[in-house]
């Protein structure tokens, strides 16, 4: 993760500068740019004959910027919403969704401005009372620190082991969940940010690429880093079983593997959908490089209490529960609140749950500034209302319950994360030169003094033609 977050700075450097020399400014007090106006122009300008595969790849990011706005920006942040909501307060998840979905509707109708307005308002708020919290956490576990961080660097070259909830992991496996979540976390890469930069308005290109550059570290080195050292410090993620088995679940042999009986809860605070899972030892686990496994589980009401129905185990060898329990489930903002809860009782529940819908608001008014962008290069300004309307209806919809485990929430990120990032790298790959060209410039420009009024930057054809740039 703190590779990716590195070389992400290049790269949001990259593709912002590109969408800022190459923006559409017809409508000057409303530009658009991004990764599909690039390709466009760009592969225009290198070979006229070449336009129909800018044209091509403009479409194809288009219709996959759509796709993420709806996946990862949208629905996986209404889910986490709904979901440490009702894990906390008992709230319906589509009730939640009603009033995100509403309040979501509200702020798009107003643009582009009030977009701003509102995310200018939400996120330094959010960020402050985070780390306010967060320090707390960390100066209460402060003689952890140094091991943690040892943990880190050590478990991202060898295997670690199973302990408590956590079934042990690979090097591999670390790697790609830590590309994965500093992809999507900083969205260098995606080239969706660069939609939103895009419509700065500056006069400087690179200056709105270097600012760019920036998010990736604070995103993902630093806040992504601060989680994670709040969340292990704390022993959430390795914690001992939160119920005992009276007597483990009966199992039966199937066509395809394993079945367990239910199992009835006799004591213990239970709700209606909740997540759960134990840890089973049975064949080989290529994710983990040992033979744990997570065995998924829902719980649901039945008569006076509660019973968990448990998903059937796939695999040839028996499987064997490891400690004699089972845990609840945390996915998502939920694992964190847990981990400020267990400090602080009650800290996790109010900070993390309003923190949750103040990202989540933000992040979802944003993406679909981004989806918006991508329809009004489809269809024009008519493409604007439709896209709205489905896209609020795609954040109702994902608070009705069909996400329900961490294998559920990965593939809903992984879906629009993975496309837009092959619409978009290789955008960055023919055309990234000429925002080095730039870039350069600038800071000779900046190194000479020759900036500001007076000054102004090399237009687009002098620059990739080397004309009046030295002077």
């Amino acid at each position: 993760m703190w590779v990716v977050g590195f070389l992400g700075m290049a790269i949001k450097l990259t593709e912002v500068t590109l969408s800022m020399l190459y923006r559409n400014t017809d409508d000057p007090d409303n530009p658009h740019g991004g990764p599909m106006w690039v390709a466009d122009k760009a592969f225009t300008k290198m070979k006229p004959e070449f336009a129909w595969v800018g044209k091509t790849l403009a479409v194809l990011f288009s219709i996959c910027v759509m796709m993420s706005s709806a996946t990862g920006g949208n629905m996986f942040q209404a889910w986490n919403v709904a979901d440490i909501t009702n894990s906390y307060f008992g709230v319906a998840g589509w009730l939640s969704g009603v009033v995100l979905t509403t309040m979501v509707g509200i702020v798009i109708i107003g643009g582009i401005k009030r977009i701003g307005r509102v995310s200018g308002t939400l996120v330094p708020l959010m960020v402050f009372f985070y780390l306010l919290a967060g320090f707390y956490v960390l100066f209460a576990n402060y003689e952890q620190i140094p091991g943690l961080l040892a943990l880190m660097v050590k478990s991202a070259f060898s295997p670690a082991e199973a302990t408590g909830a956590f079934i042990g992991g690979t090097a591999a496996s670390a790697f790609m969940f830590g590309m994965k979540r500093a992809v999507f976390s900083n969205e260098a890469g995606q080239g969706s940010s660069a939609i939103a930069h895009a419509a700065a308005k500056t006069n400087e290109p690179v200056r709105e690429g270097v600012v760019a550059g920036l998010e990736p570290f604070i995103d993902t080195i630093v806040v992504c880093t601060f989680t994670a050292l709040i969340i292990l410090s704390t022993g959430i993620w390795n914690r001992a079983p939160d119920a005992s088995f009276d007597v483990p679940p009966e199992l039966t042999r199937t066509a395809t593997g394993w079945s367990y009986a239910d199992t009835q809860l006799l004591s213990g605070e239970w709700r209606e959908g909740e997540p759960v899972m134990m840890v089973v030892a049975a064949d080989e686990n290529p994710g983990t490089g040992n033979h744990y496994h997570k065995v998924p589980g829902e719980v649901s009401a039945s008569g006076d209490g509660f019973v968990v129905s448990w998903s059937e185990f796939r695999g040839e060898t028996e499987p064997l529960n490891t400690d004699g329990g089972f845990y609840r489930d945390y996915v998502g903002a939920t694992l964190t609140a847990k981990a400020f809860d267990s400090v602080a009782p009650g800290l996790g529940k109010w900070l993390i749950t309003i923190a949750s819908w103040m990202f989540a608001l933000s992040t979802i008014i944003a993406w679909a500034y981004y989806g918006e962008q991508g329809a009004i290069y489809l269809a024009g300004d008519k493409g604007v209302l439709p896209f709205r309307i489905v896209y609020c209806s795609l954040t109702l919809l994902a608070t009705l319950g069909h996400i329900k485990t961490s294998t559920d929430l990965d593939n809903m990120t992984g879906i629009g994360l993975g496309v837009i990032i092959y619409a978009n790298l290789p955008i960055c790959w023919i055309f990234g030169y000429q925002a080095m060209r730039a870039y350069k410039d600038y800071i000779r420009r900046l190194k000479s003094g020759k900036m500001g009024p007076g000054h102004p930057a090399p237009n687009l054809d002098d620059l990739l033609s080397g004309r009046d740039v030295e002077k």
